[in-house]
């Protein structure tokens, strides 16, 4: 349903997970090439994954206990793919491989915000059909 938040929230991580990976860089080497997510296969399945997990999650508003688990899941993969990112920017460190990073590592931070939102909002609909069950 396109009317709750949380439905804007996942619409949101899958187009940052899919779309914005082509167009901000990961990293920039000392030899001035550019990388992005599509240049590193694992980088690109994350990134893939999740969008696809979001998508998903989108389409399971009637059953929202699998939903809110497709979220967690979901920024356990972000998590995931940060700590790769977070990995890879200090295992090739300095001017040796890796001489400028690029705003595409921050994208898994921006989609965990908006998954935690996501979360926050399906937990908040959870407890409002609990409640009114209550009440009949």
């Amino acid at each position: 349903m396109i009317q709750r938040i949380q439905t804007l929230y996942l619409i949101l991580v899958a187009g940052i997970s899919s779309g914005l990976i082509f167009v901000f860089n990961l990293w920039k080497t000392k030899d001035g090439f550019v990388v992005y997510a599509m240049d590193d296969s694992i980088s690109l399945g994350l990134f893939l994954g999740s969008a696809v997990l979001s998508i998903i999650s989108i389409f399971m508003f009637k059953n929202r206990k699998l939903q809110f688990v497709l979220g967690r899941l979901n920024i356990i993969l972000n998590f995931f793919l940060l700590g790769f990112f977070v990995y890879l920017s200090l295992n090739l460190s300095g001017e040796t491989i890796v001489s400028e990073k690029g705003i595409g590592m921050f994208l898994p931070i921006i989609s965990i915000v908006l998954l935690v939102l996501a979360n926050k909002a399906i937990k908040k609909d959870e407890d409002l059909v609990k409640s009114v069950d209550r009440l009949r």
